[in-house]
């Protein structure tokens, strides 16, 4: 049986995973697309710029988050007079688990659309379909299992998301400690091994579940490519 602590913990990790994935998961398709497609002068450094929190420590990634939209920060206050401040909120939680999860999304949709043959694009110019139809016609749909697989591996990612977070929103019981936090503070806590040993395998199932989902998904995008 869960504890009430347990519950509140994993309930809020899931709404934080499941929110930085839906946030994300456009803005990442939209990348992925562009990236695939366009050649440019400067592509490089766009295609580092998107992948910066894949190689920076995710605490840095949470310090920007702080400096930027933080209450005293011009941008954070002007935030905060609306009402919109999600600094030290389980919404900046979703925020920053979104933006470490965001390269790896990218990566895995990216490799989707660029499966696809370039003889589709080049019929489908012949016959004078506009790109906005041969990407949500073709291109969307063939690229479909790839990106529900980034998806979920932008889930997985979110859902054990540690550095940033902390850094950001801090370590609030029910309100900001998500399962990766919880596990934290049961571990510095005297006597809190066993307690501790429930939130890592609480963290262990999804994160698991969710990269074994993501990898059939690959598998069976790859597998289509090879048909196609």
């Amino acid at each position: 049986m869960l504890t009430a602590v347990e519950i509140a913990a994993l309930g809020l990790s899931l709404k934080v995973a499941l929110w930085a994935t839906f946030l994300t998961l456009p803005l990442a398709v939209v990348t992925a697309h562009f990236l695939a497609r366009q050649q440019f002068a400067g592509k490089i450094l766009v295609e580092t710029l998107v992948h910066v929190p894949l190689v920076v420590p995710p605490v840095v990634v949470g310090y920007a988050l702080l400096l930027f939209l933080a209450p005293n920060s011009g941008f954070g206050g002007w935030l905060e007079s609306i009402g919109l401040s999600p600094a030290f909120k389980w919404q900046g939680a979703a925020i920053a688990s979104g933006l470490m999860a965001f390269p790896l999304m990218v990566r895995s949709i990216r490799q989707a659309f660029e499966a696809e043959p370039n003889s589709y694009r080049e019929v489908a110019e012949t016959l004078g379909i506009s790109r906005w139809q041969q990407f949500s016609r073709i291109s969307l749909p063939l690229a479909f299992p790839g990106i529900l697989s980034g998806a979920v591996l932008g889930f997985a990612r979110a859902i054990g998301e540690f550095g940033a977070t902390i850094t950001f929103v801090a370590n609030i019981p029910s309100l900001t400690q998500t399962l990766p936090l919880a596990l934290y503070s049961a571990a510095q806590s005297p006597g809190g091994e066993d307690t501790a040993m429930r939130f890592a395998f609480l963290c262990l199932v999804p994160a698991l579940g969710s990269l074994a989902l993501s990898e059939a998904l690959t598998r069976r995008a790859k597998a289509k490519a090879q048909q196609a």
